[in-house]
């Protein structure tokens, strides 16, 4: 479940608390921390009211997927998340 956070995205911005990062590959071999990929799918946090004539289409608690390399690594009240443009997400899982 989405956690409350203290602050509003504005425009088109969604804040997203990113997914852990896999430990375990399907075949049992644990990952390393060097090794590890930046996860790509996260939770929406919070997401802004949109531009003018587009609304914002994700809401609160979706699952989403997002580039690799998508929105600004932020931290609020010790919590990592990721800001990004709702353009920058892909999909809605």
């Amino acid at each position: 479940m989405a956690k409350k956070v203290n602050i509003t995205p504005l425009h088109d911005r969604v804040i997203v608390k990113a997914a852990p990062a896999e430990e375990k590959t399907a075949g049992g071999i644990i990952i390393p921390d060097t090794a590890k990929e930046k996860p790509q799918r996260g939770t929406v946090i919070a997401a802004g009211p949109g531009k003018k004539d587009e609304p914002v289409t994700v809401k609160s608690g979706d699952t989403v997927l997002y580039g690799k390399y998508a929105g600004t690594e932020i931290v609020i009240e010790g919590e990592d998340y990721l800001i990004m443009r709702e353009s920058d997400i892909l999909a809605i899982v």
